[in-house]
């Protein structure tokens, strides 16, 4: 069994019978009293980011985890449909588990992370760059700003709402960052 000294961010550990990964950890030294590891740990279950805190030294669980490439292929009531790009095994995912779920089109190739002991889904992650089309935004006005960073709403071909800058027309090509959900470049 590893210690609070083996944390890591983005390892899994199980914790009161529940899958989280850790998202942030600080290690504190205060001035009187104990060393702590004070985290934030993702709850792979529902998606909920919790702050726990461990004296330093405490025992902690890892769980092995293996991620596998899976392409979306539909949706239902059951949730996401997936398909492993090399065995071609089916699987269907909660759409609770995929972080931001809407910014994912058809064919889209993701991440599919599996607690390897019960063979369960834990989540599925978005490749960190999508390639969108915009196919709404209100036109962008020249002289229309204050400033020079100002924003403005599109729709893309999912249907997702992304802020992006005034010069971007509908039909135009644009990258997304998926884990801020922020316009990128256009794409010539």
């Amino acid at each position: 069994m590893a210690t609070t000294a083996d944390i890591k961010i983005g390892a899994c550990i199980e914790l009161d019978g529940k899958t989280y990964q850790i998202v942030d950890f600080q290690h504190v030294k205060p001035g009187k009293g104990p060393a702590f590891v004070r985290t934030k740990l993702k709850n792979l279950e529902n998606g909920r980011v919790v702050d726990n805190t461990f004296s330093a030294g405490a025992k902690v669980e890892f769980v092995r985890v293996e991620r596998r490439p899976y392409q979306f292929t539909y949706e239902d009531d059951l949730g996401a449909h997936f398909m492993h790009t090399e065995t071609f095994e089916e699987i269907n995912i909660d759409k609770n588990l995929i972080t931001n779920y809407d910014l994912m089109a058809d064919g889209q190739i993701v991440e599919v992370m599996f607690h390897t002991e019960k063979e369960t889904v834990l989540s599925a992650e978005l490749p960190p760059i999508v390639d969108m089309e915009v196919t709404y935004t209100e036109p962008g006005i020249k002289g229309d700003t204050a400033s020079t960073n100002s924003l403005k709403p599109a729709t893309v071909n999912t249907g997702a709402t992304i802020r992006v800058p005034l010069f971007i027309n509908t039909g135009d090509k644009i990258r997304v960052d998926t884990r801020t959900r922020e316009y990128v470049e256009r794409i010539k």
